[in-house]
C-alpha cells in the first residue's frame, strides 16, 4: 500500500497473448472483476513495464508481459458499521454466509437506515473488504425478507460478487425454504409456474400476472408433514423473485401461516398464532448451495428451523 492506493504487479503468461487487456488482467487477479479492471484502465491506473499508461481496455494484451495496477483505497461505505451479533454459517476471505434471524432487515433503506445486516457485516468484516466497485462494502447478491429467517450469502470483493451474481442470474443456486402453509396443498407435491409482478392495486405487494407482464417464476414444493390446519412444506426455488414463495403458495390457495400481507389464518389456527404471538410469515431459508466463485468447490449449507417455527409445529402436531 502506497499512500492512499495499493500497487499490484501482475505478470501475464504467454497464453494470455491476444486476449482483451481487461480480460487478461481480470483472469490473473482473482479478487478483481473484469468491470473493476476495465474502470481502472479507463481511469489511467494501469501501466506496462516501461511505465506507459494504458487507456484502452479492449486492446490486445501482449504476453508474456508485466503490468502495474494502482488501486485506490476503497472508499468508506456510507453505512455505519455496527456491532450486531451474527450467526455465521460459513466464512472465508472471499465470502460469508449468515444465518439471518427473523426481524433483521438486510439492506438500509427508508425507515431502516441502520441496524441492518449490512451494518452488521461492515463491523464483522472490518479490514477484510477489498471493495465492491471500489467501495468497502459487502456485496449483497440476494435478499431475504425482514421477517423471513435463514441463510444468505454476501461477497467480500468484486470477483466473488461477480461469480455469485452470475450463478443467481443463471438460476443455478440451490435455494430451499421450509414453510408452514395453511391447509393441505393438493397435490401434496407439485410445481407452481406463474409469472410475478407488482400488484395492480397495491404497489407494495407482488402478484401473479399474465405471462409477459411479469418475471418468469417457478417454485417446486413438496409436503414434509401434515399438521392440524397447516402443512410443513419444502419449497425449492427455480427462480428467485421478490416474495416468490409467499405469493406462489397464496396463489394455489395455501398462503403461509402468519403472513400479514398475502394470507389470513382462520380459526382455530388464528387463535394459536395469537396465543403464541406469532406475527410473521412462517418461512425459513433452510438450504443454500452454490459453486464457490473463487475456489470452484461446492458449498452446501443447511440451517435448522428457528425456535418460533419449531414451537409452532410442535403445537400443531397435537
Amino acid at each position: 500500500m502506497q499512500g492512499d492506493e495499493q500497487v499490484l504487479t501482475v505478470a501475464l503468461e504467454e497464453r494470455a497473448a491476444g486476449l482483451r487487456l481487461d480480460r487478461a488482467l481480470a483472469e490473473a487477479l482473482p479478487d478483481l472483476s473484469r468491470e473493476r479492471v476495465k474502470s481502472l484502465i479507463k481511469g489511467g491506473r494501469v501501466a506496462d513495464a516501461r511505465g506507459t499508461t494504458l487507456w484502452d481496455p479492449s486492446a490486445k494484451a501482449p504476453a508474456p508481459a508485466t503490468f502495474e495496477l494502482r488501486l485506490p483505497r476503497p472508499a468508506p461505505a456510507h453505512n455505519e458499521a455496527q456491532a450486531i451479533d451474527l450467526v455465521v454459517a460459513y466464512e472465508d476471505e472471499h465470502l460469508i454466509v449468515v444465518d439471518k434471524p427473523a426481524g433483521l432487515v438486510v439492506h438500509p433503506a427508508a425507515g431502516n437506515l441502520d441496524g441492518t445486516l449490512v451494518n452488521a457485516l461492515l463491523h464483522h468484516c472490518a479490514g477484510q473488504l477489498s471493495g465492491i466497485g471500489g467501495v468497502a462494502r459487502p456485496g449483497i447478491v440476494h435478499r431475504i425478507d425482514k421477517d423471513t429467517s435463514g441463510l444468505l450469502v454476501a461477497a467480500k470483493h468484486d470477483k466473488a460478487h461477480e461469480g455469485l451474481a452470475k450463478q443467481f442470474a443463471a438460476h443455478s443456486i440451490d435455494r430451499r425454504y421450509s414453510a408452514l402453509a395453511t391447509g393441505r396443498p393438493m397435490p401434496a407435491n407439485g410445481t407452481i409456474d406463474a409469472a410475478l409482478g407488482r400488484s395492480g392495486t397495491n404497489r407494495k405487494k407482488m402478484a401473479v400476472v399474465a405471462a409477459g407482464r411479469g418475471k418468469h417464476a417457478i417454485t417446486h414444493y413438496r409436503t414434509i408433514e401434515a399438521l392440524n390446519g397447516a402443512t410443513l412444506v419444502e419449497c425449492r426455488l427455480e427462480t428467485g423473485r421478490t416474495h416468490q414463495v409467499r405469493v406462489h403458495m397464496a396463489h394455489i390457495g395455501h398462503p403461509l401461516v402468519g403472513d400479514p400481507v398475502y394470507g389470513r389464518a382462520r380459526k382455530p389456527l388464528s387463535d394459536v398464532l395469537k396465543a403464541r404471538n406469532f406475527a410473521r410469515q412462517a418461512l425459513h431459508a433452510a438450504h443454500l448451495g452454490f459453486i464457490h466463485p473463487v475456489t470452484g468447490n461446492v458449498v452446501a449449507l443447511d440451517s435448522e428451523l428457528p425456535p418460533d417455527m419449531r414451537e409452532l409445529i410442535d403445537i400443531l402436531r397435537v
